[in-house]
C-alpha cells in the first residue's frame, strides 16, 4: 500500500503596520485556501514607531490566525527589517524588537507549517491599503 499523501492547505496572510499623524495602525489580510478574503485592522494606542507596527500588525495577524484553528500559513510583508529579524538573518539591537521577535517565536510553535517571507511593498498593496484606510477613519 503506498503512504498516504497529506495535502496540507496553506491560508496566506499579508500584514503591514505604519505610523501616521492620526496614529498608528496595522492591516491584516488572510487569504484562504479556497480564494475567500478576510481583513482585519487593529488600531494601536500607544506611542510606537513603524518598526513597532509591523511588529504588531504580525503579532496580531498570528493571534488571529492561532484563535481560527489555522495551522498552516504563508506570511507576507514588505518590511524586511521585521522579516530578517524573524527570520534570524539579522539581529535585534533594541531590547524591545527583541521582545518582539521572542513572541513571534512564541507563536510560532503553534503551528506545523509557517512560512514568512519578504515582498516589495508594490505588491503588498492589499494590506497597506487596509492599514491605510484605517490610520485615515476618525475613532473615539
Amino acid at each position: 500500500m503506498p503512504p498516504v499523501v497529506v495535502n496540507h492547505e496553506y491560508w496566506t496572510m499579508y500584514f503591514d503596520g505604519s505610523l501616521t499623524k492620526k496614529g498608528t495602525s496595522t492591516g491584516q489580510v488572510f487569504v484562504l485556501p479556497l480564494g475567500v478574503c478576510m481583513r482585519y485592522i487593529v488600531r494601536i494606542h500607544f506611542p510606537s514607531s513603524n518598526n513597532v507596527a509591523e511588529y504588531e500588525a504580525l503579532i496580531n495577524g498570528l493571534r488571529i490566525t492561532v484563535n481560527l484553528g489555522i495551522r498552516w500559513l504563508d506570511i507576507w510583508d514588505d518590511s524586511q527589517l521585521v522579516i530578517d529579524q524573524v527570520m534570524k538573518e539579522s539581529s535585534c539591537h533594541n531590547a524591545k524588537m527583541a521582545a518582539y521577535c521572542r513572541e513571534v517565536c512564541q507563536l510560532e510553535d503553534k503551528f506545523d507549517g509557517l512560512e514568512v517571507n519578504h515582498i516589495p511593498r508594490c505588491l503588498s498593496e492589499a494590506a497597506d491599503a487596509l492599514e491605510k484606510w484605517h490610520s485615515a477613519e476618525s475613532w473615539c
